[in-house]
């Protein structure tokens, strides 16, 4: 699978990971701040924006093998990532399969998986139901069902133009590449992480939205397994915390970056 990639900027490395039902565009308004400081590499996930959907019978596994894959084609040898929800966890698993093309972690929302095997299944059942809903009513209908949950109640808040502007993103991707991507990528599907997360050894900033309870657990639990991780709770934001609260994330991604190159917080935020 060759995925679709853009890049931008100058600076070090540095990988970004859309959640599902997003794209490379999720990332467009930190564009310029990002790029100031960065060679960007933003790559849209399988069944996403402009790559391809995933075959059945591919997991997330694969997909860490072709996302090293862009990186071989781009001639970066490692970078720093980030990953926001389902892009947190195909970049730990390419932490865990390919360290040394890990320089920096930063985790957004991200759950290394579920560990109890029947409720593992319940979930990969629940989204195969998901994909096939899809599939049957439609990619508006499915949009207007899955931003229902009240997982995403706290962008409720968010101002009408943000809000607008996330619908057309997730109105631009294909019923049939992310019913595919939910099959292939989903939570139920691939072995949970938890225990070999304390192999980790790369610097990890783990960030997850003060009103998104669940994940902000996950967070604090995920932070003392591995071995140089800290976790980070942004106020006023739920789930997609760098759309909520865009400032004090960034601020925070930002100061874990720089401490790689040891730039000063003054040039970071000049």
């Amino acid at each position: 699978m060759r995925l679709h990639a853009e890049v931008w900027g100058a600076g070090s490395p540095l990988v970004l990971l859309h959640g599902f039902t997003g794209s490379i565009a999720t990332w467009e308004p930190a564009r310029a701040l990002l790029g100031a400081r960065h060679r960007v590499i933003a790559i849209d996930l399988p069944g996403h924006g402009r790559s391809p959907a995933p075959i059945p019978r591919l997991r997330l596994p694969d997909v860490a093998d072709a996302l090293v894959a862009v990186l071989d084609r781009l001639g970066v040898d490692h970078a720093a990532w980030l990953g926001y929800s389902l892009g947190g966890r195909a970049a730990l698993h390419v932490a865990l399969a390919h360290p040394a093309r890990v320089e920096r972690l930063v985790l957004e929302s991200t759950s290394p998986g579920v560990a109890d095997a029947r409720e593992r299944a319940q979930r990969a059942a629940a989204d195969d139901e998901l994909a096939a809903r899809l599939e049957r009513d439609g990619l508006a209908s499915f949009v207007d069902r899955w931003m229902a949950q009240p997982l995403f109640a706290s962008q409720r808040r968010l101002d009408t133009a943000v809000l607008a502007r996330e619908r057309t993103i997730r109105l631009a991707q294909t019923a049939a590449g992310l019913a595919a991507a939910l099959r292939a990528m989903g939570v139920g599907t691939h072995v949970p992480l938890w225990a070999r997360l304390p192999a980790l050894h790369a610097p990890t900033l783990i960030v997850a939205g003060a009103d998104d309870e669940p994940y902000a657990e996950i967070a604090t639990a995920m932070a003392a397994l591995l071995p140089r991780a800290r976790a980070a709770l942004v106020p006023d934001a739920g789930h997609a915390v760098h759309l909520e609260n865009p400032v004090p994330f960034w601020s925070l991604v930002c100061t874990f970056l720089a401490e790689r190159s040891g730039t000063t917080l003054e040039e970071v935020f000049a």
